[in-house]
C-alpha cells in the first residue's frame, strides 16, 4: 500500500515540479523512477533491494506474474487512444507542405537511418534495430510545449514544431506497433509466409475493430443513449473493451485497434469530442505519472550497464546531430523557412512519453519471449528520451539566440472576443502585417473570423489551454473587446503577464465613461466609447480608414473631432516606420507624433481634403 500510494504522490509531485520549472514532465518522472528503482538498489539499500519493486519476486513487489505487462498494456492503450483523438486529417492539409514532409520524409530518414546506426553500432538484429528506430520517430507535444513555451519565436517556427509533435505522435506509435507486431508474429521476426499472414491478421483485425467501434461509440454518444455523467467512463470502458476484444481475435492487435479508434473518433463531428479529449487528457496525466515511475523503477543496473559505453554516445550523436538535421533539411527544401530557422528546428527534437512507454512495453514482452537483443530496447530508448529532453531543455533558448530566431520584441496581438468589431480590427491589423489571434467561446464568431482568413481559436478564457499554446509566443499585446466588462477585466488580469509584455488593453465600461474622475491605464481607444458605441459605428460604417498627420497640432485637432463626432472612433497611430501604437483612453497624446504619422480610425470619413485620405 505504501509503495502504490507513494508512486501516485511522487508522480503528481513530479508533474507539479515540471509545471513549476517549465520542463517536460517525463524528465522528473523517469529520474524519480530510476532513483527509487535501480539507483536505490545499488547505492542506498543494504540488501540490494529497490525502494519500489514493480514485479513481485516472491518477497516484495506490486504486480505478481505478468500483471505489470497487463497494466502497462492497458495504460498505453488509453494514452495512444488519446493521442489518436488529437489527429485531425483536415489539419494535415492545412499545416503546410513543410510539416507534411517533416512527418513523412523526416520520419523515413529517422526510421531507416537509426535502424542502420543501431545495427552497426550495437550489433543488434535488424528486427530490433528497426523497432528501436520506429520508437524514436515520435517527438510529442508534451515535451515540445514546455521547452518552447517561454521562447518567443516566429509563428512559422513554432507552428512547425508544434504540429510535428501533435501529428507524429499517433503516426509514430502506429509505425512502432506495426514493427513490433511483425516481430512478435514469428518469434524472432523471420520473414516467412506464416509471419506475413499473422501480420496481415493483426492489421486487418486491429484496423477493422478500431474503425467499426469508433463509429459505434460515436453513434451511441450522439444518440444520447448514455447519460452525460456516464459518458466519459463509458468511453473509457469502450476503449478498454475494444483493446481486449481485438487482442483476443488477433494477438497483439489491440494497440493498433485503439490508435485507429482514436483517429476515426477524432475526425468525427461529435459535439462531445472536446469533452472526451479533456477527460482522456486528465486520465493520461495520472496514468503517465504512475507508468513512468514504474517503468523506470523496473530497469535493473544490468540494463543500464548494457549501454554504459562509448557506443551509446555515438548512437545518440548520429540520431540527434546527423539524422535529425538531414530529415529537417530534406523536408523543408523549397519552403519559406530561412537557414537559421531550419537549424533551430533541427536542434529541437526531444523524444516523448509515447516513445518511452511503448519501448518499455515492447522491450519487456520481447525479452520475456527470448527475442535476441530485446534487452537493449528499453535502456536505449530511455537514453534517447532523457538525452534529447535534457539537451533541448537546457540549450533551446540559448541556441535560438545564437542562430537569430529569438524574438527580442513580440509584436503579435491577441484579441479577446471575435465579434464584428473584433473581426474588423483584426482583419485590418492582419492586412498590415501583424500576427493577430482572436479567441472566443462562440463557434459562429470563430467561423466568421476564419472565413476572413483570420487565425481564431474557439476557447474559453477561463481554461488554461491558451497558456500552453506555443504558437502565441510572438504575441506581445492583449486587446479585450468583448461586450462584458467583467470578462474584459478578467482577460487582462489573466493574460497580461504572458501575452501583454508591450501592453494590455480593454474597452472601457459604461459606468466608467460617465465617471470623469476614473483613470483607466489599460482603457482602449477613447474614454467616451464602449463596446456598444463601437458596435453601432461598425454597423453604420464598417470600414477602417487612415488619414495622414501633418504635425502634432493637426493630430490634436483630429482627436477633438473624434470626441465631438460619435460616428468616428480613433483606434491606432502608425509611425513613419509603419509600426502601430494602440491609442489608449487616458494617453492619447503621444509626444513623438508629427509629420508622416497616420491616424487609423473607425467610422465615417473625416471632413478633410481627399488627398489626405486612404481607405483600407
Amino acid at each position: 500500500m505504501i509503495e502504490l500510494g507513494g508512486i501516485i504522490i511522487l508522480g503528481i509531485l513530479a508533474q507539479w515540479v515540471a509545471w513549476k520549472l517549465k520542463i517536460p514532465a517525463i524528465l522528473p518522472l523517469i529520474l524519480i523512477g530510476l532513483l527509487v528503482g535501480p539507483i536505490s538498489s545499488e547505492f542506498f539499500s543494504a540488501d540490494g533491494s529497490k525502494w519500489i519493486e514493480p514485479i513481485w519476486n516472491g518477497k516484495e513487489g506490486l504486480f505478481p506474474g505478468e500483471s505489470l505487462f497487463y497494466f502497462v498494456s492497458l495504460a498505453i492503450s488509453i494514452i495512444l487512444f488519446e493521442g489518436g483523438l488529437t489527429l485531425r486529417m483536415g489539419e494535415i492539409k492545412n499545416v503546410g507542405p513543410a510539416i507534411t514532409k517533416l512527418i513523412t520524409i523526416g520520419s523515413i530518414v529517422t526510421f531507416f537511418g537509426a535502424a542502420v546506426a543501431a545495427h552497426y553500432v550495437f550489433y543488434l538484429t535488424w528486427e530490433i534495430s528497426f523497432l528501436f528506430s520506429a520508437l524514436i520517430i515520435v517527438t510529442g507535444p508534451t515535451v515540445i510545449t514546455p521547452i518552447l513555451r517561454n521562447i518567443p519565436l516566429k509563428k512559422d517556427v513554432s507552428a512547425v514544431l508544434k504540429w510535428e509533435g501533435i501529428l507524429i505522435d499517433p503516426i509514430g506509435a502506429l509505425v512502432a506497433v506495426l514493427v513490433f507486431e511483425f516481430i512478435s508474429v514469428d518469434g524472432g521476426g523471420e520473414y516467412t509466409k506464416t509471419a506475413f499472414i499473422e501480420f496481415g491478421k493483426i492489421v486487418l483485425f486491429g484496423s477493422t475493430f478500431g474503425f467499426t467501434f469508433a463509429h459505434a461509440l460515436n453513434f451511441i454518444i450522439n444518440k444520447k443513449w448514455v447519460p452525460h455523467y456516464l459518458m466519459n467512463v463509458f468511453a473509457l470502458a469502450s476503449v478498454l473493451g475494444v483493446f481486449i476484444l481485438s487482442d483476443t481475435f488477433a494477438h497483439e492487435s489491440g494497440l493498433l485497434a485503439v490508435v485507429v479508434m482514436g483517429m476515426v473518433l477524432g475526425n468525427s463531428k461529435s459535439p462531445y469530442l472536446k469533452e472526451l479529449l479533456y477527460f482522456k487528457e486528465s486520465l493520461s496525466v495520472l496514468l503517465i505519472s504512475i507508468l513512468f515511475i514504474l517503468l523506470a523503477a523496473n530497469i535493473n543496473i544490468e540494463d543500464l550497464l548494457l549501454i554504459y559505453n562509448w557506443n551509446t554516445a555515438i548512437l545518440f550523436g548520429i540520431v540527434v546531430f546527423v539524422l535529425r538535421p538531414i530529415g529537417v533539411f530534406l523536408s523543408t527544401q523549397g519552403s519559406n523557412l530561412k537557414l537559421n530557422e531550419k537549424l533551430f528546428i533541427s536542434w529541437v527534437g526531444p523524444r516523448g512519453i509515447v516513445a518511452a512507454g511503448i519501448a518499455s512495453l515492447f522491450g519487456l514482452k520481447l525479452a520475456k519471449d527470448g527475442v535476441p537483443g530485446a534487452e537493449y530496447i528499453t535502456p536505449l530508448v530511455f537514453m534517447i528520451v532523457l538525452g534529447t529532453v535534457l539537451l533541448n531543455a537546457t540549450t533551446a533558448r540559448m541556441f535560438a539566440k545564437m542562430v537569430g530566431v529569438f524574438l527580442n520584441k513580440s509584436e503579435g496581438i491577441l484579441i479577446v472576443g471575435a465579434s464584428r468589431i473584433s473581426r474588423l480590427i483584426g482583419h485590418y491589423l492582419e492586412s498590415n502585417g501583424r500576427h493577430v489571434v482572436l479567441i472566443d467561446s462562440n463557434p459562429t464568431n470563430i467561423k466568421q473570423a476564419k472565413d476572413l482568413g483570420l487565425e481564431a481559436l474557439n476557447t474559453d478564457i477561463y481554461s488554461d489551454t491558451l497558456l500552453d499554446n506555443i504558437e502565441l509566443n510572438d504575441v506581445g499585446y492583449v486587446m479585450a473587446l468583448t461586450g462584458s466588462s467583467d470578462i474584459n477585466k478578467y482577460a487582462i488580469n489573466k493574460f497580461s503577464n504572458q501575452f501583454g509584455e508591450n501592453g494590455s488593453f480593454r474597452l472601457v465600461a459604461s459606468d466608467e465613461i460617465n465617471n470623469a474622475d476614473v483613470s483607466i491605464k489599460e482603457g482602449l481607444f477613447s474614454h467616451t466609447d464602449d463596446y456598444f458605441s463601437l458596435t453601432e459605428v461598425a454597423r453604420k460604417y464598417p470600414t477602417i480608414n487612415e488619414i495622414k498627420i501633418n504635425d502634432k497640432s493637426h493630430y490634436e485637432s483630429l482627436l477633438q473631432t473624434t470626441i465631438n463626432d460619435k460616428d468616428i472612433i480613433p483606434l491606432f497611430l502608425k509611425n513613419t516606420k509603419g509600426d502601430f501604437e494602440i491609442i489608449s483612453s487616458n494617453n492619447k497624446h503621444v509626444e513623438e507624433v508629427g509629420a508622416g504619422w497616420t491616424l487609423v480610425y473607425l467610422g465615417k470619413l473625416l471632413s478633410v481634403p481627399k488627398t489626405e485620405l486612404s481607405k483600407d
